[in-house]
Parts: structure tokens; C-alpha cells; sequence
């Protein structure tokens, strides 16, 4: 990191002796504030984030209250739903370029039986690609799931029964017990999911024809665009600025949940101020 750091400072290609790098000082960051990819793969970064992680969110939380349940294989649906994190991320994403295929995949098929006559062509248009990334990475929400599973087992069942004989409906004890007793566990999912969202990579660099951020920069992500810059044009200063800025903004966005995790948090036994 302290390498890293460095860099930010040089201008150096990565594939010579460091005593060739020159000092450019603050060059690397104010040539960043005139690059228009960098905003481009800034916002589409920022963009997939805002709709993965609560889709996540949700997606894994109710898949956690349907498996909640004291019903005869049980353990089965838990463990088919929690696999697709077990496959290697390359086979999945393989998978999916198939599923997501215009002419033969699976997605269009079913789409085109349904009804829909002109189904979206995903990776190769440039207003889908973004959502038909954000649907694979509902894929793997059986991750989350798990933990939700595990916090949704760990509230006390006397609250609900107390509840049940006060007349509370299902929905109410749903927001007034199941909701406020995970949120130390939506807190850590978040927080997770956030993180992992801005550094998406795998998906759009072996998603082609992605790999070049195509269609139109569409899924040009942020660390796609960084690892061009390192890897491909060779600029590892640049490279390493584009780093830490975006290791500022992580940083950034997570002490802003954890400064507001004591406004929507609740930890059983915690002493009220």
C-alpha cells in the first residue's frame, strides 16, 4: 500500500527498473479530473452498486424468511440455494454468457414464449448490459441468505409469541420484531455488498464482448478502467491514483453507514442513552 501510495506520484510503466520513474507530483490526480472515461466508469460503477446491494438485500432476506421454516427438507432448499457461491466464479460467469446470449440463450427463450416478441439483446446493447449485470449478481445472493438465516434463528420466539397473543398480525410483527431484531445483520450485509459492489471486475472483464467496457463503455467499471491503465496502456502512477481515490470513496461511504448505524441499528441489550 505504502508502494502504491508512491506511485500516485511517478510516472512509471511497471515493466522497468523503478529508478526509470519520473516525479510528476499531483499530475496523475489532475489529469484524473480531466478524463472522461474516469467519470464514465466512476458512474457506471456508482450505478450498479445503487441497484445490486438493495436488490441483494432484499432478494437474499426473503429467500432467508422462506427457508425459516420447521418443514420436512428444509436443509435441502438451504443447501441448493446456497451452491452458486460453492461454483467457481469463471464457470459461472460462462453460464451466464450463454444464458444471456441474444440469439440462443435461455433468458431470450423464455422471454420470446411468454410473449415478448423483440426480447433485449443484454450484453450486446448498451441500455441493457448494466441491468443484465446487476440480474447475475442475484446470482450469488445465497451468501447473504445464510446470514440472515442464521440472524432470523437467533431472535427469541417468545417475542413472536408475546406478539401473537396481543393480536399483532404477521406483517406487524414482521416490523416490529423480525426487522429491528436483523438489523445488525442487514448493518454487516451492507456493508459487505457495498464494498464489493465498487470493485466489481470478474463480471465485466470475462463477459464478452465486455472485456473492453463495451457496449459504448456501458460496463466499463472502475476497476476495469484501472486495471486498462495499469496492465494494458502501462501507467501504473495513474493506475495507483485511480486506486486510492477509489479506496477513498469506499472508505468515505462505509463510516458514513457505520456513523448511521446507531440511528437505525438495534443491539439487543444495548443501554438506551
Amino acid at each position: 500500500m505504502i508502494f502504491s501510495l508512491i506511485l500516485c506520484f511517478v510516472r512509471w510503466s511497471g515493466i522497468t527498473s523503478f529508478r526509470t520513474a519520473e516525479f510528476v507530483g499531483a499530475s496523475n490526480f489532475v489529469n484524473l479530473a480531466h478524463d472522461e472515461l474516469f467519470y464514465v466508469a466512476l458512474y457506471n460503477t456508482v450505478y450498479y452498486a445503487c441497484l445490486s446491494v438493495p436488490l441483494g438485500i432484499i432478494l437474499s432476506l426473503l429467500l432467508a424468511m422462506m427457508l425459516n421454516q420447521q418443514l420436512r427438507g428444509i436443509t435441502l432448499f438451504r443447501t441448493i440455494f446456497y451452491l452458486p457461491n460453492v461454483v467457481a466464479g469463471v464457470a459461472t460467469i460462462m453460464m451466464w454468457r450463454w444464458i444471456f446470449n441474444p440469439d440462443f440463450g435461455a433468458l431470450n427463450f423464455v422471454l420470446e414464449r411468454i410473449g415478448i416478441a423483440h426480447p433485449p439483446a443484454w450484453l450486446q446493447d448498451a441500455t441493457w448490459a448494466k441491468p443484465a449485470l446487476i440480474i447475475m449478481s442475484l446470482w450469488r445472493v445465497g451468501g447473504s441468505m445464510l446470514i440472515y438465516l442464521a440472524g432470523l434463528q437467533g431472535i427469541p420466539q417468545h417475542l413472536y409469541e408475546v406478539a401473537a397473543i396481543d393480536g399483532a398480525s404477521p406483517i406487524r410483527r414482521f416490523f416490529n420484531i423480525t426487522l429491528p431484531m436483523l438489523t445488525p445483520t442487514i448493518f454487516f450485509n451492507l456493508v459487505m455488498s457495498m464494498i464489493g459492489s465498487f470493485q466489481v471486475f470478474n463480471e465485466a472483464y470475462l463477459m464478452r464482448p465486455l472485456a473492453d467496457g463495451g457496449p459504448n463503455n456501458a460496463t466499463l467499471f472502475y476497476v476495469l478502467y484501472l486495471y486498462r491503465k495499469a496492465f494494458q496502456h502501462f501507467q501504473m502512477g495513474y493506475a495507483s491514483a485511480m486506486a486510492w481515490i477509489l479506496f477513498a470513496i469506499i472508505l468515505g461511504l462505509t463510516l458514513v453507514v457505520i456513523r448511521s448505524s446507531s440511528l437505525w441499528v438495534f443491539y439487543e441489550g444495548e443501554r438506551e442513552r
